[in-house]
């Protein structure tokens, strides 16, 4: 009987302990990677350090140097133009190339579909030191199509023009995150039921027509998701600009990103408690452009 009472027991704390114990290394592995750091790199932003132990307490100082600091207002500057390219450039080439291969009647569209979407398999820095020698100056290639076929002059530093190196950098993004993208509207396209085409076409819709009533609101979720991942991608922006330009932000800082000041502080100067301000502003301005983003695509309207 005392047996049955304690295999009762042990079954009954094992019942109610259980779930604790699979959630554990979950909590465990949070706790130590993410919510320790994310609170220490909060509070050492109110900080001076030079190294891990020299600290002295600023209060604000960091975020009000950083707010005054031209070379802040210029990684701003070229993250901005570089996130606006990715939202209104890439994307719409992305929507318009799932569009395409999304035909039925289109031959090799399998083939195609993995050939644009390759680009993503090797990396941010293969495609970097691809793209270097690409823009090299006279035996470049991009050079000698463009020489050849518009004359532009051969030896143009694409890499070494301030003009020129975010051309460059979206240039590259396009070649690497157009195909990226693209998998996410395909996926979003083939969602929309055939039978609303065929009732647009019923009703005499244009081709227009059928795009704005038909697949704009099939995919309006999968393009919202994909606005704001590029836009939060665009402004991670670092492992392109670090390794075509160099480990240098280029000349006059044309290619100086939010990610790159903030490495070229924390890293290079040395001062964790600046770089931890710089963080925390990058995180607050993603969540507002983000939060805003989704305001205007109508993402918090509910269906009646």
């Amino acid at each position: 009987m005392r047996a049955g009472e304690l295999k009762s027991a042990v079954f009954r704390l094992q019942h109610r302990y259980a779930p604790y114990v699979f959630v554990a290394p979950f909590v465990l592995v949070f706790f130590i990677f993410m919510l320790y750091p994310l609170v220490n790199s909060l509070i050492l932003a109110f900080y001076v350090t030079s190294g891990p132990k020299s600290q002295v307490f600023v209060g604000f100082a960091n975020f009000v140097f950083l707010l005054q600091d031209p070379d802040f207002h210029t990684a701003i500057h070229n993250t901005v133009i570089y996130a606006s390219c990715s939202v209104f450039l890439q994307l719409p080439l992305s929507l318009g190339l799932a569009m395409l291969l999304n035909q039925a009647r289109l031959r090799g569209r399998n083939f195609f579909r993995l050939g644009f979407f390759s680009p993503n398999l090797v990396g941010q820095v293969f495609v970097a030191v691809l793209f270097s020698v690409i823009f090299i100056p006279k035996f470049g290639l991009l050079n000698r199509v463009l020489h050849a076929l518009f004359e532009i002059p051969i030896d143009t530093k694409w890499l070494g023009s301030p003009e020129l190196v975010m051309p460059a950098l979206v240039l590259t993004s396009l070649w690497m995150y157009v195909g990226f993208n693209m998998i996410y509207f395909l996926a979003a396209l083939q969602t929309i039921d055939v039978q609303l085409y065929e009732a647009a076409d019923v009703d005499g819709a244009s081709p227009w027509q059928k795009f704005l009533h038909v697949t704009v609101p099939g995919i309006r979720p999968v393009a919202v998701f994909v606005i704001v991942l590029s836009t939060i991608g665009s402004f991670q922006l670092f492992e392109l600009p670090y390794v075509m330009l160099e480990s240098t932000a280029g000349p006059d800082n044309a290619g100086l990103t939010i990610v790159m000041y903030l490495y070229q502080n924390g890293w290079i100067l040395g001062d964790l408690g600046f770089a931890s301000a710089i963080g925390w502003m990058l995180t607050l301005g993603v969540f507002v452009i983000s939060l805003v983003q989704m305001g205007l695509t109508g993402s918090w309207k509910t269906d009646a």
